[in-house]
């Protein structure tokens, strides 16, 4: 699914409402505040993408994002199994956080994969890459696609439905985010 207004939308009305599940949280946690939680988005250098593949069978990977306009970015070849899998079926889940168990906080994020082909709004994210990730990430933007060396990317944008947050250590906390 190719969507040209991904990113223009506006994403001032995107704020999300904030549940604590009691169940799995301490007695003092509280839900961070969203700008924290977007800060941690727009921060981490690796997440993982959880796709799914035709038979049903789950695909993990990391990969790297940018956060920019209240949505997570991320680019793959067409022919890798993560892009086969989204051209099937474009819900995902993006991860970031530390492989700790008593301190950090992870951040879960769930929406569905919209392909970026406007080659404008390419050019913004390909800059977003390379002030981000450095000179190696740099990309060329056109054609509707990302283009290193020989290679060429499809570029996604998730816009997230639900994210969830684990705060490890003290206090233990799970929160859910809902965007409307």
């Amino acid at each position: 699914m190719v969507d040209d207004t991904a990113g223009k939308r506006n994403t001032a009305d995107r704020q999300p409402r904030a549940e604590v599940n009691t169940d799995y949280s301490e007695a003092e946690a509280v839900a961070r505040p969203w700008p924290e939680v977007a800060a941690l988005l727009e921060e981490a250098e690796l997440f993982w993408i959880s796709t799914v593949r035709p038979d049903g069978r789950p695909h993990v990977t990391p990969l790297p994002a940018v956060w920019l306009d209240s949505s997570l970015h991320f680019c793959t070849g067409a022919e890798e199994r993560k892009g086969r899998n989204l051209a099937e079926n474009p819900e995902t889940v993006l991860t970031t956080g530390n492989n700790t168990w008593d301190r950090g906080y992870d951040v879960v994020v769930e929406g569905a994969a919209v392909r970026v082909a406007d080659d404008a709004r390419l050019r913004v994210l390909a800059a977003a890459w390379e002030a981000k990730y450095g000179e190696f990430w740099h990309f060329e933007a056109h054609d509707g696609y990302f283009h290193h060396g020989r290679g060429r990317a499809v570029v996604y944008e998730v816009a997230p439905r639900t994210v969830f947050g684990f705060g490890k250590g003290s206090p233990f906390s799970q929160t859910r985010w809902r965007f409307a």
